[in-house]
């Protein structure tokens, strides 16, 4: 397979950095793009002068999870990778940087088209920030087999633009399938939540499709396991972010009110780096989860207690019916301060 290759644009970050005459820049990717991270210091630091180039090493989740106030306020420019804005205020200038991708999406959009049923006539499109770019592309292959392709524009996302956390751009799609072109399974997993339609997800880095029904199986019977075991807590940690684009304080607040309605005991707690044994300290049976909303599904075995969300914490009380679970969103209308 060919090597893929992403753009990280250093004739637009060179520019930023001699219009706004940045000193000390960082530079932050997300998990898997951090094996380029030196390469692309170093592309920098040839092309301009006199300036400190900052790896972040931290984990990055995405545009909610910006380093525009580490290192106190020595930081001139953050440059963030492969991630589109959110509508929030940042502590010192950030440039975004989406990081297309060079990976072909003829190939596993075929594949996938190759294993559609006759009956099918309509397609919902969506796909993540590395391949938006070849949007118009993904659409000609498919109604040059005959489909018409339906999209939608999301709140805070663009056309056929999935995030981790927010799905809007598909939940009013009528379709007979959806196919979403990208890697991983979570994403495609929140598309099939949200619109109960079959999706096939086109992975443009290996080639292929699949379906992903046993995916999602296995993840609900997961997600109800966590549930009935949360039945049986007593007590419950809500955990809060302080990151700007994963703070939901409001909820928080209202979600431990309601905890305390039912009889339970509920305790807040600030965390922005969250792990199984930074939980181990506190005695409580079940947490909430108001930050990231991936962080309860993707690392759900390597917690021993119930970590929910707040659509299952509904579930656990009573007050929602598990025919009606939802993948937590976090949607930011307007601006934060």
């Amino acid at each position: 397979m060919a090597t893929i290759d992403y753009d990280y644009k250093i004739d637009v970050i060179r520019d930023k950095i001699e219009e706004i005459g940045a000193s000390n820049v960082i530079l932050q990717f997300p998990e898997g793009l951090k094996v380029d991270a030196m390469d692309v210091a170093d592309r920098i630091s040839e092309v301009v002068d006199d300036v400190n180039i900052i790896i972040d090493a931290d984990p990055c989740f995405g545009a909610c999870d910006l380093a525009d106030n580490k290192v106190n306020h020595h930081i001139d420019l953050v440059v963030h990778f492969a991630h589109t804005p959110l509508p929030i205020k940042t502590e010192c200038p950030t440039l975004f940087i989406e990081a297309y991708s060079s990976a072909d999406v003829e190939v596993p959009i075929k594949d996938a088209l190759s294993s559609l049923d006759d009956n099918v006539k309509t397609i919902g499109l969506v796909t993540t920030t590395q391949h938006i770019h070849k949007l118009d592309e993904m659409i000609s292959l498919i109604e040059d087999e005959g489909y018409i392709v339906k999209l939608d524009n999301g709140m805070g996302t663009s056309q056929a633009q999935v995030l981790g956390c927010n799905f809007t751009s598909i939940k009013n799609l009528d379709v007979d399938v959806i196919i979403y072109v990208g890697s991983g399974d979570f994403h495609a997993l929140g598309v099939k939540l949200f619109t109960k339609k079959p999706v096939l997800l086109a992975d443009p880095f290996t080639g292929k499709s699949r379906d992903i029904e046993a995916f999602y199986d296995k993840i609900l019977r997961v997600r109800f396991a966590r549930i009935t075991k949360a039945k049986e807590a007593k007590s419950y940690g809500i955990i809060i972010s302080s990151k700007k684009g994963q703070l939901r304080f409001d909820l928080a607040i209202s979600l431990q009110n309601l905890i305390k309605k039912h009889g339970f005991k509920a305790k807040l707690l600030n965390m922005d780096y969250i792990s199984p044994d930074r939980l181990l300290p506190f005695d409580l049976d079940a947490f909430v989860m108001t930050a990231c909303p991936r962080i309860a599904i993707d690392d759900s075995a390597m917690y021993k207690k119930p970590v929910l969300t707040p659509g299952e914490l509904e579930i656990v009380l009573g007050i929602r019916d598990w025919d009606d679970y939802q993948m937590d969103e976090i949607i930011i209308h307007d601006e934060q301060t």
